[in-house]
């Protein structure tokens, strides 16, 4: 057998560039078994090269794509999120110049209670000029607003639906070739004219507010806030009005003032003590007194339950129970469940200007203040509207509705442009705990604080409470807070008498006179 012959390097080398241009410009050349497979090799190595590069440039075109997909995603979300829960106040905005554009041709729409009882209106003079009157004067002054220097009310909630028009378009075109303002849509609100008079007229000369609503459609049926003013007059007395600091008769009281929540905070400290694994039956001594961290805490009169179940504690308004119960809790647990009842966060409702209650015990707080916040005094303080919702909650198995002032906009012919439907806003409790606490709230009308509500006619829920605003102790708001029904409807409330006096003089004859004229037929 013959020795290979060796070939030299370099013409080795020459040998395969030669061979490696040929194949791959398409020559017709032969090649022995050695030199094809390193061909072939080398044709795989460069093949697997190219696809490596494709595959990185995929990569890059994919990581460009997907960052302008997740880019235009985000820019949808935020356009839902935008036209669910911001637009309304952009809309109602007085920054909007699409609404000053709008009042320019159209004349604003009336307002109107469920009723139809005419609650605004404007009339047109030879010049277009419009004036803006309101019929029932102060009765409606801070739920219907102002339409003067700035909005307020459903003056400012419902601008755009007020200025939007549904009139025939051709009447509409006519209208605007002769420079005249077209009609804006109205609006029929939830509120019943009846039950607003009756807190109207039954308030007296105190300050304070009412807030009603049914607890299972969020529907508001209610809403005085003392001290009133006129709308009417508001232009020519606008100085005065605004510069009266120690009334504050433009804020609405319902949604924008905050009040310690004296004893109807209760139902709070007793929800949270419940989820804590607390029952109604457990036992506690109240010995009309009790010191904690030097600080003597005191119930009503000092007045000494003795040996006393949750329950009756409840119904009875025992601070010192209540007080012990708050400082024994775990904390941290106790602010979540005030949390979740909505405290310290924007309130879900329908109404632009709406205070956020405010709840600041957690695991560091001193038992002194605990003890003293549990029974609704401290630094806790809380709207009547949050309160209504609370105990609309309780009536409602736990879930919360939406409170809302608008039924329905409507053209100049009174058809129907638009209709608002009930919405669920969340659910606070279970059903099971919504139970217990309505168990409790009957309680203090059966055999409690609230025993003046007791009625053949529907059976009252709820719970007093006095809530102290001076160092010395001596002056107090009088609130009531709960609910009613007949089998077949309800009605949810929250009063607060300012300056009114303890055990809720003032505040529960005005909510018996609202429950029996809305549970009279």
């Amino acid at each position: 057998m013959k020795p290979k012959k060796s070939i030299p390097k370099e013409s080795r080398n020459r040998r395969e560039e030669q061979l490696y241009d040929a194949y791959f410009d398409g020559y017709d050349i032969t090649l022995d078994q050695e030199e094809e497979r390193s061909l072939k090799k080398e044709r795989q190595k460069q093949k697997k090269q190219q696809q490596k590069k494709k595959r990185n440039r995929n990569k890059e075109f994919l990581v460009v794509t997907y960052s302008f997909l997740a880019l235009f995603l985000c820019m949808c979300g935020y356009l839902c999120y935008f036209i669910a829960y911001e637009s309304p106040t952009f809309i109602t905005s007085s920054y909007n110049k699409r609404g000053s554009a709008l009042s320019a041709t159209t004349i604003r729409g009336d307002i109107y209670a469920a009723d139809d009882t005419l609650l605004a209106t404007s009339t047109v003079d030879e010049n277009q000029e419009e004036s803006r009157s309101y019929p029932q004067g102060e009765m409606y002054s801070h739920v219907v607003g102002y339409y003067y220097n700035g909005r307020s009310g459903l003056e400012k909630d419902a601008n755009y639906l007020l200025l939007d028009s549904h009139e025939d378009y051709l009447e509409q075109f006519q209208y605007t070739l002769k420079g005249l303002k077209v009609q804006g849509d109205s609006i029929v609100t939830t509120l019943d004219h009846g039950m607003q008079s009756i807190a109207y007229n039954n308030i007296g000369n105190y300050s304070g507010a009412v807030i009603a609503m049914d607890p299972k459609t969020g529907a508001v049926k209610c809403m005085v806030s003392r001290p009133f003013f006129d709308p009417n007059t508001l232009k020519e007395n606008w100085e005065a009005v605004v510069n009266d600091a120690s009334s504050s008769r433009l804020i609405n009281r319902c949604t924008q003032g905050l009040y310690a929540p004296g004893s109807t905070f209760k139902i709070v400290t007793a929800l949270a003590y419940l989820q804590q694994g607390g029952s109604v039956e457990d036992t506690f001594q109240c010995n009309g007194s009790k010191e904690i961290n030097g600080v003597t805490f005191h119930c009503f009169n000092g007045t000494s339950h003795g040996a006393l179940n949750l329950n009756r504690a409840f119904a009875k308004s025992c601070n010192i129970t209540f007080g012990t119960i708050g400082m024994e809790m775990d904390k941290d647990a106790y602010r979540k469940t005030a949390e979740e009842l909505l405290f310290n966060q924007k309130l879900p409702t329908r109404f632009t200007n709406c205070n956020t209650s405010s709840f600041d015990v957690d695991g560091d707080t001193a038992d002194d203040l605990a003890f003293q916040t549990a029974f609704g005094q401290g630094h806790t303080l809380v709207t009547p509207v949050h309160m209504a919702m609370i105990v609309s909650a309780v009536a409602n198995d736990g879930v919360l509705m939406e409170p809302y002032l608008v039924d329905h906009s409507q053209n100049n012919e009174g058809v129907v442009v638009k209709q608002f439907q009930p919405k669920k806003a969340a659910t606070l409790m279970s059903p099971e705990e919504a139970s217990t606490l309505s168990s409790m709230m009957r309680s203090v009308v059966t055999e409690g604080t609230a025993t003046q509500l007791n009625s053949d006619v529907y059976e009252a829920y709820g719970k007093t409470g006095t809530a102290e605003f001076t160092a010395d102790k001596e002056e107090a708001h009088s609130w009531f807070v709960g609910y009613a029904t007949d089998g077949d409807k309800e009605l949810a409330i929250a009063v607060i008498i300012e300056e009114g006096g303890t055990h809720s003089a003032l505040s529960i004859p005005l909510t018996k006179q609202i429950f029996d004229y809305y549970f009279a037929d």
